[in-house]
């Protein structure tokens, strides 16, 4: 890999340009003496060049580093020193690299290297994150064993590996720098332990502050039921004494998968029934399960290079969510893994953002953290799982752990061994992983002499960097439905390959309605002259979950595009489908809840693109309001009785039979405060035992906009924890009036409880004045404005938050002349700011089309 010169400007790095590193490292000892601005970092690296190398030149990353001292082979030694790292001659031949730095954690509101929170020293090292802790190869393919030693007063003082004591460890497994981690301080934990299936017993930990124990038995056992499901899935087994967690309330990303030391965000793995929903206990249970399959996709088999970041991402998010339906029901799981997807991934591909999975090119590697790394590179490795089958599958990864394992891999390693145990050519299915875009898949079918034909013609629009697509291989699940709702042909995988491709089913006794991409079988978009009637009745008769759900969204999303354009009334087919999807018993309670969730402003307006209509979000909101008054209308009979039956009774537990109750009886809350002024929910916030229900009913009550005495009360009760109060400044936001929705998050960065350098209340804040997509788009311009200045402000403070949050104007090309030009002002102000960081302004350069 290329390092960019320090005197210039950022460089792009390009995947073409990778270079095997000069020197590789056998072993690194490190020594910390903790202290808030002046801790010592004293390492001790045995190099040895590298016999694969071109290029010879020794050079070791480092930021923000003051240089104490430096020596090769007990010498002292004067490296030439820039602002990014160091370079020399050095020996021909292995030799012991010493140098000692001083650093400032304190001070580090970057979040990156080695930081403070609330007093405790924390880390988070990827993606580049270790040069600012020592000078080192900062780069994933240099891996070593490691042995740190912890020096400070502080209680608890946690590294890598196995514990050797006195705040010494050893990591006996070679990793790259991105997976170091150091923490320390004055913590609580909760222990446990595992016996793998080999029978050793490995001491289980989750580390966090005094008064937050009680709130993580939860997080230990979907640890546990993690460990169990790698073995009896992956047949992967854990390989260290211990694994230890450590909740932090500082951080910018969900949490970090470091060898046998994973630091979390203290609100992915904090959760008890007075303040976590259902919907944070099903997000710790994932990304509890996801940072530990890192295990072995990640730590174990890592990265060549950033560019093959969705090797160890998309793999590790396909196993927990291949867990997560295990664990809790695939149907509702694949709804909303593609709910997901498309908020955020098919709207990433559709703009200026848009990249290939294996992205070709980058300038700031933290701004490729993407839902199409991540959603769709997950998507990919389900592809090819439906493509060779489950057994050909398990014996792929099979070889690839074994083939792999201690080693940094490409894109290339992982096919590779897919090829080999299946004989199959995967060139043409690589095409996903170099291809930007979302695949439109247009459908056309043909009836006669009793053969149904279905004409499938794939094309790809023009992305940043790629106006031309090549056919890529699509697997398409079908199944045929008789007029009577019959499946008379079970779901097959039709391989689309060629732009056009057809596929022939015989033997028919009349035109079947066809069920296309069954199980969202391929991320496309799916084009198809399809009625409104068929729609309703496969929402009443499809035996596939999902399309029986896509069924419903493609309706609602068809009545509301011309509700908005032609000012019909709400579809009565819809109405009605909607009312036999509530009265039928043997549907899960947790599907009803999502089909009665409708289609998002952004789905409209992306429909509305589509179409060649200009969105208004403003129109589109008022016009959601009200089909949302008509569906309540013509459930009104039902609600009472449905909101009665899905009462859970007994004390609260997060499992999925109590949490799909919960999730279809406050659907229906929401449908009776439309019509009752908000009664029950008051009933509900004042008996509420959970969370879960109390924050349901404030949210009703919000929007009924009577709920003014419950929300001083919400915040009375929950002032002192910090968790909850990120969903009550959210709440604020998200819930104002259209035209107040921006004033409300300036306002609320003056309340006493908001900082700008906590990653999780800038979110809460303006993160849902991004998701209150009226209000942020107001015709005022005040969202665009609010939001730019926010952003200029966290650029100071961290870098990689102010990069990602930037993505709230990626849709600014979709809308009206004049908001288009005051988002563009908006940008260009950002890219103007004196010393903005290169994260925000190579995000906003690509926003702009530079």
């Amino acid at each position: 890999m290329k390092d960019a010169s320090p005197a210039a400007a950022p460089l792009e790095i390009f995947l073409s340009d990778y270079t095997p590193p000069a020197y590789l490292v056998d072993t690194v000892e490190l020594t910390f003496k903790l202290h808030p601005t002046k801790t010592r970092v004293i390492s001790k690296i045995a190099f040895r060049p590298n016999p694969e190398a071109t290029d010879k030149t020794f050079y070791l990353h480092g930021e923000d580093l003051t240089l104490i001292r430096a020596s090769i082979d007990g010498q002292d030694w004067k490296p030439y020193a820039t602002e990014h790292g160091l370079t020399a001659r050095v020996p021909d031949a292995p030799f012991i690299w010493e140098a000692e730095v001083e650093i400032s954690p304190s001070t580090n509101t970057a979040l990156e290297g080695l930081y403070m929170s609330n007093g405790m020293y924390c880390t988070q090292c990827e993606a580049e994150g270790f040069r600012k802790i020592s000078y080192y190869p900062d780069r994933p393919d240099v891996m070593a064993v490691f042995t740190v030693t912890i020096e400070g007063d502080e209680k608890v003082k946690l590294s890598n590996g196995n514990d050797l004591g006195d705040g010494k460890w050893h990591d006996p497994h070679p990793k790259p720098a991105y997976l170091f981690a150091l923490v320390a301080g004055d913590l609580v934990n909760l222990h446990d332990t595992f016996t793998t299936k080999s029978g050793r017993e490995v001491d289980l930990n989750i580390y966090v502050r005094d008064g937050d124990l009680h709130k993580t038995p939860f997080g230990m056992d979907a640890l546990k039921r993690s460990m169990k499901w790698d073995e009896d899935v992956y047949g992967r087994e854990y390989d260290l004494d211990l694994f230890n967690i450590v909740a932090v309330d500082d951080f910018n990303m969900g949490a970090m998968e470091n060898k046998g030391l994973n630091i979390f965000n203290s609100s992915a793995v904090l959760a008890s029934p007075d303040t976590s929903t259902d919907g944070n206990f099903h997000r710790i249970e994932t990304i509890i399960a996801h940072e530990y399959f890192h295990n072995w996709t990640g730590n174990r088999i890592t990265c060549r290079d950033w560019f093959q970041l969705c090797l160890k991402e998309g793999l590790t998010v396909f196993r927990d969510q291949q867990f997560s339906g295990d664990t809790r029901g695939h149907a509702v799981e694949r709804i909303n893994d593609v709910l997901q997807l498309r908020a955020r991934q098919f709207r990433e591909d559709n703009g200026p953002l848009a990249h290939p999975v294996r992205p070709e090119s980058f300038v700031e590697i933290n701004n490729f953290y993407t839902a199409t790394v991540y959603e769709k590179g997950a998507e990919v490795i389900g592809m090819l799982k439906t493509l060779i089958g489950d057994e050909a599958y398990y014996e792929g990864c099979d070889l690839y752990f074994t083939r792999h394992d201690g080693q940094a891999c490409t894109i290339e390693d992982w096919l590779k061994c897919f090829e080999d145990t299946t004989g199959r050519d995967l060139t043409q299915f690589k095409l996903w992983y170099q291809q930007a875009g979302t695949p439109r898949v247009k459908v056309d079918e043909a009836f006669q002499d009793g053969t149904y034909t279905l004409t499938f013609t794939q094309s790809t629009p023009p992305t940043p960097g790629q106006d031309t697509k090549d056919p890529r291989v699509i697997p398409v699940a079908v199944g045929l439905l008789n007029d009577a709702g019959e499946e008379i042909h079970p779901t097959k995988i039709c391989e689309v390959t060629d732009e056009v491709h057809k596929f022939r089913f015989t033997s028919l006794d009349a035109k079947p309605i066809p069920s296309i991409n069954r199980g969202f079988s391929a991320p496309i978009i799916l084009e198809r002259d399809q009625s409104n009637a068929e729609r309703a009745f496969l929402l009443a008769h499809d035996t596939d979950p999902f399309n029986k759900w896509e069924a419903g969204r493609a309706l609602a999303r068809d009545v509301m595009v011309r509700m908005v354009t032609e000012d019909a009334t709400p579809d009565q087919a819809y109405l009605d489908g909607l009312v036999a999807v509530a009265r039928d018993d043997t549907l899960d309670p947790g599907f009803k809840a999502f089909c009665f969730s409708g289609p998002s402003n952004d789905d409209i307006q992306q429909a509305l693109v589509d179409s060649g209509v200009t969105p208004d979000p403003t129109k589109i909101f008022l016009t959601g309001q009200t089909l949302n008054l008509s569906i309540s209308q013509a459930m009104q009979d039902l609600l009472p009785r449905i909101y009665a039956e899905m009462q859970v009774t007994g004390p609260y537990s997060p499992k999925v039979e109590d949490s799909d109750r919960r999730a279809w009886g406050n659907a229906a809350l929401a449908m009776l405060s439309r019509i009752d002024g908000g009664a029950q929910a008051a009933k509900q916030y004042e008996t509420a035992d959970n969370m879960t229900q109390q924050l349901a009913a404030l949210g009703c009550l919000l929007r009924a906009e009577v709920g003014e005495n419950q929300n001083q009360a919400f915040y009375d009760q929950w002032k002192d924890d910090r968790l909850v109060m990120d969903k009550w400044f959210a709440m604020q936001v998200m819930h104002a009036k259209l035209d107040k929705a921006a004033p409300k998050a300036q306002a609320m960065t003056q309340h006493p409880d908001f900082t700008m350098t906590n990653p999780n209340r800038f979110r809460a804040v303006f993160g849902a004045l991004g998701g209150n997509v009226a209000g942020f788009h107001d015709r005022s311009g005040e969202g665009y404005r609010v939001m730019a200045d926010a952003l200029i402000t966290l650029d100071k403070i961290n870098p990689q938050t102010t990069a990602r949050m930037t993505t709230v104007f990626d849709t600014w090309r979709r809308y009206d002349a004049d908001r288009q030009a005051m988002m563009r002002e908006a940008l260009e102000r950002i890219k103007a700011t004196e010393g903005l960081s290169g994260d925000t302004t190579e995000m906003v350069t690509r926003l702009l089309g530079g």
